[in-house]
Order: structure tokens, then C-alpha cells, then sequence
């Protein structure tokens, strides 16, 4: 994800001219959209914080409140930044026009006319959909409040069409992103040294991303947001956390970035806990949390032993099992260095703001690949997930939680398992698979 930039859930799409004229719109289904930010909007909770381009109607639509929006509007918020961006020596097309079209006051009336708001006979937006007909697309992609949906809580995207560009949509133009992230640069103003770098005078971050587990994430890793003194207890005078650890704003941006891409890759989730893996050069790794099947037989296996569902050659004491593990791992030495660098590093949240790093590790190559490779040897037994599922191996850190933990309910015998219970359980096992430990 480029700086300056955050991922949101958009659900309607406008298509302009480069004059900034109305030529359509549509719904679209819970498609992430990476969306210019400025350092306070990536992060804002209630605060009146605007995107540049891309927000909730009651952001860049000035005729919301004339359509019955209850909601306070923030168009004159909204307005300011995207104008002061295009007046800026950093200006971009497609934002020139969409600063043009949300000046005609027209976006909530477009979008009745095009049927993708619904409004009663006076021009109000609805809140209940109370036709016999199947309520309208957005209205189930909305949130429920006490049965109600606030069409002003949509998040619109644009789309610019230009003669000389193919690129009409606006999140990805690189372009346009260039452009916003030079001029957000342009306006940092807190300056200091950074930590991570050792550069002095470097511009500081005053908010530190969020959105890194997924696109509701509204916790952070770093934040320092009390004005009372109660977070510093009067070790330091300032409310940003500047005196305390000063992080460039340019690094944060690049290193939230690449956690968030690798989360969204390669994690494993159990609810709010998150645990990734990865190879600092980039190369393909065995995955800690999957069992012995999963991770060790290739795919024609899988579906061999799924539809043959022959049960394991119980006399050959493991012979089978341990040829496959040691031909899976000499796979993946081929392309890991000895010395390559290997972290695995544990994520979770006890509240909904604020995120803690619960395990961390860096290993080098050949010992993440020994430890992987002893505990799939040394907890390996004979393994039955039902008659389609049945192999010599060790189980996956899940599998053994929901077997010392799970109930069974009712007739359906669904297993069930405290979520806090599953976590725990994943982690205190986690330094059993990594570090090697009883």
C-alpha cells in the first residue's frame, strides 16, 4: 500500500468526466479500497476528520442534510482539504474533478435519480425499506442501527474518466496516489529525531496507523493519546508521545504497510489473535499452525488418500511419514539460506484500541526449519478426522486445544471452544513449536 494511503470498505462507485460531470453510478458489494488519508482521518474514531477524495456521503455531499441526513455534515471539512490539495503545486486531474462535481450539491440527488438512494415522496432518505419488493443492495451492505440504515453512512469511490488515461478509477491511479502522498508530505510540521532511523530532524509521525488486522482494526501498536498524564505519569510534558518514542512518519507509514500485507497473506487467526511468518528475503515457508497433512502432502496425495481413504500402513512404524517429512523440509532448505533471517511475531488486542506484539521470535534458517521439522517427528501418531481424513502425523495447534477443551452440543455434536480458552492455548504451545520447548 503506497504512504499517505488507507484500506476502507466502499459500497458505491461514481463515474464523473474530467469536467467534473455526472455520468453514473453503482453498488458494489464489500470491495476493499485503498483511499488517500491524512494522518488523522487514517485513524479517526469521532473526530471530524476528512479523506481528501473518497469518504461517507455525509463527508462529500452537501444536499445530505437538504434529503433528511441526521447526521451532522462535514462538506465544509471535506471541501477545504480536497480544494487546498488542488490548488496545491500537487494537484491531479481526476481530484480537480471531483472538487468540481461535489461543488454542484448535487451527489445525494444523483444517486436518488440513478436509484441507488431510496427516498420517500418528499425527497427524505429512507431508513426502513417497507416495499413487498426484496429491500435494495445497499440497504443490506449498510449497518443496522435499531432496525435502521443511515444511506448517509455509505462510502463513496470515484471514478474519473480522461482522454489521454485508461485509468478511470481513482484508487489505481499511481499517479493520483504520488501526488497525495508528496503534497501530505509537504504539510508535516513536527520535526525531531527518529528512533527506528537515527535521523535527525526527520518529519515525526503524530498518529500511528490502524486498520492492520483487518479493515475494522481499530487497534494500534503504538499510541499515546491521553491528555490527562495518566499514560506518562508526569515523566513527560507532551500528549503525543513525542519525548518518549519519536517514529518518522514516513517509516511507520512503510512498516505498518508491509505488516498489514503480510497479516492479510499469511496469518493465522484465531479471532483478534493474530500470528504471521515470514522470511525477511521473501521465500516460501513451512506454516507453524498447519498439521502434518496439510503442510507436508502435496495435493495429489491429499486427494488420493481422500478419495481412496485407505487407512495408514500401521507396520511400517512411521517409515512413510518420516521419508515424506524429511523430503518436505530438504524442499524447503533448497531455497532457504542457513543464515536467512525468519521472525514469527504474535499480535493481539485486550481492548479495541490498543495492540500488543504477544510473541516474537527471529531465528535464522536452519533452526526454524529443525524445530518445525522436530516437532512434526516428535508428535507424530496416528491421526483420524473421520473416515476421509485419516494420517500419520502431529495435529495442528488448534486440533489439540478443541481436544482438551471443546464441548459437544446438542445432536449436531458441533465442537465448541472458549475463544479466550483457543488463544491461550495456541500461544502457550507456540514457543513448543518455535523455541523447541516441552
Amino acid at each position: 500500500m503506497p504512504i499517505s494511503h488507507t484500506p476502507q470498505q466502499a459500497h458505491v462507485e461514481i463515474t464523473l468526466d474530467a469536467d467534473g460531470n455526472f455520468k453514473g453510478a453503482s453498488v458494489i458489494e464489500k470491495v476493499e479500497t485503498v483511499i488517500p488519508a491524512t494522518e488523522k482521518s487514517a485513524g479517526r474514531t469521532r473526530a471530524i476528520e476528512p479523506h481528501p477524495l473518497c469518504d461517507k456521503v455525509q463527508y462529500c455531499a452537501a444536499d445530505y442534510p437538504a434529503h433528511g441526513g441526521e447526521k451532522p455534515s462535514y462538506f465544509k471539512e471535506y471541501e477545504a482539504l480536497l480544494s487546498t490539495w488542488c490548488d496545491s503545486k500537487f494537484s491531479h486531474a481526476k481530484a480537480r474533478a471531483v472538487l468540481a462535481y461535489v461543488r454542484k450539491h448535487s451527489v445525494v440527488a444523483d444517486l436518488v435519480n440513478e436509484k441507488i438512494f431510496h427516498a420517500d415522496p418528499d425527497g427524505k432518505l429512507l431508513k426502513r425499506w417497507s416495499g413487498e419488493t426484496p429491500s435494495p443492495t445497499l440497504f443490506r451492505l449498510l449497518t443496522a442501527k435499531d432496525g435502521e440504515r443511515d444511506q448517509g453512512d455509505a462510502f463513496i469511490r470515484w471514478h474519473v474518466r480522461e482522454a489521454d488515461s485508461p485509468c478511470t478509477a481513482v484508487w489505481e491511479d499511481s499517479a493520483l496516489q504520488d501526488a497525495w502522498a508528496r503534497f501530505d508530505a509537504s504539510t508535516k510540521e513536527v520535526k525531531g529525531l527518529c528512533i527506528v532511523t537515527g535521523q535527525a530532524e526527520s518529519p515525526l509521525a503524530m498518529s500511528h496507523p490502524k486498520r492492520i488486522r483487518h479493515p475494522g482494526d481499530g487497534a494500534k501498536l503504538i499510541s499515546a493519546n491521553d491528555s490527562s498524564g495518566y499514560t506518562f505519569r508526569g515523566r513527560f510534558t507532551d500528549d503525543t508521545g513525542q519525548q518518549a518514542c519519536g517514529v518518522g512518519y514516513e517509516v511507520t507509514q512503510k512498516a505498518h504497510n508491509a505488516l498489514r500485507w503480510l497479516v492479510k497473506r499469511q496469518a493465522h487467526r484465531n479471532d483478534d489473535q493474530v500470528i504471521v511468518t515470514w522470511a525477511v528475503a521473501g521465500k516460501p515457508l513451512p506454516d507453524p499452525f498447519q498439521d502434518s497433512r496439510a503442510l507436508f502432502l502435496s495435493s495429489e496425495e491429499i486427494a488420493r488418500s481422500t478419495a481412496v481413504a485407505a487407512p495408514p500402513n500401521i507396520g511400517d512404524a512411521g517409515q512413510a511419514f518420516a521419508l515424506r517429512l524429511k523430503k518436505a523440509i530438504a524442499g524447503y532448505r533448497a531455497q532457504i539460506d542457513t543464515a536467512e533471517d525468519i521472525v514469527v511475531m504474535g499480535l493481539d488486542s485486550a481492548t479495541p484500541g490498543r495492540m500488543a506484539i504477544t510473541f516474537y521470535r527471529e531465528l535464522n534458517g536452519s533452526e526454524f526449519l529443525d524445530r518445525i521439522e522436530a516437532w512434526h517427528r516428535n508428535y507424530a501418531w496416528l491421526q483420524n478426522f473421520g473416515k476421509e481424513a485419516r494420517f500419520v502425523g502431529a495435529p495442528a495447534p488448534r486440533d489439540i486445544a478443541e481436544a482438551a477443551f471443546a464441548t459437544r452440543l446438542g445432536e449436531t455434536g458441533e465442537l465448541r471452544i472458549d475463544d479466550k480458552l483457543l488463544k491461550a492455548t495456541v500461544e502457550r504451545l507456540l514457543p513448543c513449536i518455535v523455541d523447541g520447548r516441552h
